[in-house]
């Protein structure tokens, strides 16, 4: 089934709708994930088209330290409410 949005905003806004939408994960993530056995956090850097370096910069790590992080699985709450930051995204997202 696929959701749609409705016409009429009743008890929650067109933000509500948004956050909503917001935390989906693309199916080239999942795919990643499931068929080449990549970690959620790997996945979403590469469809992200980010290098280990860059998200490292955000992160104020090395390279090297960030590259241990992502193969990590799973990854600790903090770890992963930190990458999802500075990729952007939301944690849940990387909770899959």
């Amino acid at each position: 089934m696929i959701d749609s949005f409705p016409e009429k905003h009743s008890e929650s806004g067109p933000d509500d709708l948004s956050k909503k939408y917001a935390q989906t994960i693309p199916n080239a993530v999942v795919d990643k994930v499931i068929n080449k056995d990549m970690t959620p956090i790997r996945a979403w850097r590469e469809h992200l088209g980010l290098t280990q370096t860059e998200v490292a910069r955000r992160l104020g790590i090395s390279q090297s330290a960030y590259a241990q992080q992502e193969a990590k699985e799973p990854a600790r709450k903090s770890t992963r409410e930190k990458i999802a930051k500075a990729m952007g995204i939301v944690p849940e997202q990387l909770a899959i």
